[in-house]
């Protein structure tokens, strides 16, 4: 008995150590691992958009009064009825560019493109979807406002007035174009008229001086001994005559001297001698002044001669001048009736061009204050702000798409990790919730949208979901980074450094624990991906994460 109660101090030293601890050993896994932001918001139908009617054009821009409007929560699908002003309805149709113009037949533009591509989605053909307003859309638009129940609006009376203004200016036109086309016709053949004459009398001046000058020339060689001659025989005629004369007035003076000597004529011989003295003498002086008349003629026959052909090359001349003239006037005058017919054939173009633009015009329209475009359809009312009875213009109501959006916030630190189109995880285990979404936009300024200055505001728009969310408070999980796909994965608490600063961790291998040196990747949710760098390592075998003691209570002294 007393060698059982006596212990040896390494006895003693054994039974008081700790328990030798016993590895804690987990599997190692495949998983995706991702590092995610956690937050929460509040889901609301999407964001109001105001519904407002501007004055048509074609209405002369006067507010019709507002006749029928929708109850809240009404909902709208492309092509619905939103209201009724003056009767006339307010029809809607999905797209981006809002209404900004009243859309007419011969129009084009990315409007007109929406209103064709809705037609298209209603069933009714508006031909090619090329943006231009053309007679088949606005068969479409007539179509399409028949099935809902309306009249097409159709010309105005401002329209067809105009129409028949343009009808009679083109009348007016083209009656002044075909005249000033015969005046042009007309201004062509009298120029050729005028260098005909021209012509003509050009060659009559011509001829007449081309006769001279061979009249000129046959006589030339004779013809200044021919003049001088003539002129000698006049003179030579009249010296004889002269001397004849002369001699007849010496001869009476002889006989009269005989008769005055002579006593025994009569008183009346010598009256007679005297009367015949005095009749040579006067028949002396006439053919003194015969000769000086004929040597004068002479004279003048050989300047005439040279005078005539002096002026013949004067009218050659002359007849040019005067036919440049009226060539040159008949040109001008060519000209100015050329330059009248193109100007009224232009403004006959003018006007036909307008009047065809102007008959285009005249289908079925569509005015501004008929038509809303919504970049989301179906849509819901959210508000109604116009009353029955006032003036269809401006605001009207606003609608939201029936697409549940969350609103939500991010802390400064964590806005700029996440980015429009990333994919976000909504639940609420409280109520069961359960869905995903989109991060719709994110806002570049802290303090916008009701949330705080160390805040960032952004949107997250809901997927399909069965569970109505509009209006309660859900939690949102934003995956910012996660790997590829699935990876080899240990808990982070398995990780541990070696003497030479690599990581590794501590697995069982055949019983045995063995350290396998691996690098370390991706850690998020209390894991971290390795890859082994020397060694295996398989999804299922087992990793040291701690250790703990056979003995769970420990008393103290």
């Amino acid at each position: 008995m007393a060698s059982s109660r006596i212990e040896s101090p390494a006895e003693a030293a054994a039974r008081t150590a700790p328990p030798a601890p016993s590895p804690i050993l987990v599997p190692v896994e495949e998983r995706v691992l991702s590092s995610n932001i956690v937050t929460r918001g509040t889901a609301r139908f999407g964001l109001p958009q105001p519904i407002s009617i501007a004055p048509s054009a074609l209405k002369a821009n006067a507010a019709g009064l507002i006749t029928t409007l929708p109850l809240l929560n009404t909902q709208f699908k492309e092509g619905s009825v939103m209201l009724t002003a003056s009767g006339r309805p307010l029809l809607v149709l999905q797209g981006e560019v809002p209404a900004f113009r009243d859309l007419v037949p011969g129009i084009s533009g990315k409007d007109v493109r929406q209103l064709e591509q809705g037609l298209k989605r209603l069933g009714f053909d508006p031909g090619p979807v090329d943006g231009t307003f053309d007679q088949r859309t606005s068969a479409a638009v007539a179509q399409w406002y028949s099935s809902a129940g309306y009249e097409p609006f159709g010309p105005t009376i401002e329209q067809l007035a105009n129409i028949r203004t343009l009808e009679l200016g083109l009348g007016d036109a083209k009656k002044n174009k075909l005249a000033a086309a015969g005046a042009a016709a007309t201004a062509a053949r009298a120029v050729e008229s005028a260098r005909a004459k021209a012509e003509h009398a050009n060659r009559v001046a011509a001829a007449e001086l081309a006769a001279k000058i061979a009249d000129r020339n046959t006589g030339m060689v004779t013809s200044k001994h021919q003049t001088r001659l003539a002129v000698e025989s006049a003179r030579a005629k009249a010296e004889s005559a002269n001397k004849a004369a002369a001699a007849e007035v010496d001869a009476k003076i002889v006989e009269r001297a005989l008769i005055l000597l002579d006593p025994r004529q009569l008183e009346t011989a010598r009256t007679a001698a005297d009367t015949k003295l005095e009749m040579t003498r006067a028949a002396l002086t006439a053919a003194k002044l015969e000769g000086e008349v004929a040597i004068r003629a002479a004279e003048r026959d050989a300047n005439l001669a040279a005078r005539q052909f002096e002026l013949a090359e004067a009218a050659v001349k002359s007849a040019q001048l005067e036919g440049e003239v009226a060539v040159q006037t008949a040109l001008d005058a060519q000209r100015v009736a050329q330059f009248d017919a193109k100007l009224t054939a232009e403004r006959a173009d003018r006007l036909a061009a307008d009047f065809d633009m102007a008959k285009r015009k005249l289908g079925v329209q569509v005015p501004i204050d008929e038509i809303v475009f919504i970049p989301i359809l179906p849509v819901r009312a959210e508000v109604v702000t116009a009353v029955v009875g006032g003036a269809a213009s401006g605001p009207m109501m606003s609608v939201t798409d029936n697409q549940i959006a969350i609103d939500s916030s991010l802390p400064l630190d964590a806005a700029p990790l996440v980015k429009p189109g990333m994919a976000v995880a909504i639940d609420e285990q409280a109520l069961g919730i359960k869905a995903k979404g989109v991060v719709e936009m994110v806002d570049k300024t802290p303090g916008t949208h009701g949330v705080d200055g160390y805040h960032i505001y952004f949107a997250v728009r809901v997927g399909e979901t069965p569970t109505p969310l509009q209006g309660f408070s859900v939690r949102l999980t934003i995956p910012i980074e996660s790997t590829k796909g699935a990876v080899t994965a240990v808990p982070m608490s398995a990780l541990s450094l070696a003497a030479d600063g690599r990581s590794r961790i501590q697995v069982q291998n055949n019983g045995a624990l063995e350290y396998i040196v691996v690098d370390p990747g991706m850690a998020a949710d209390g894991f971290v991906e390795v890859t082994p760098v020397d060694g295996t390592l398989k999804p299922g075998q087992l990793v040291v994460v701690g250790y703990k003691n056979s003995e769970s209570i420990t008393k103290q002294p």
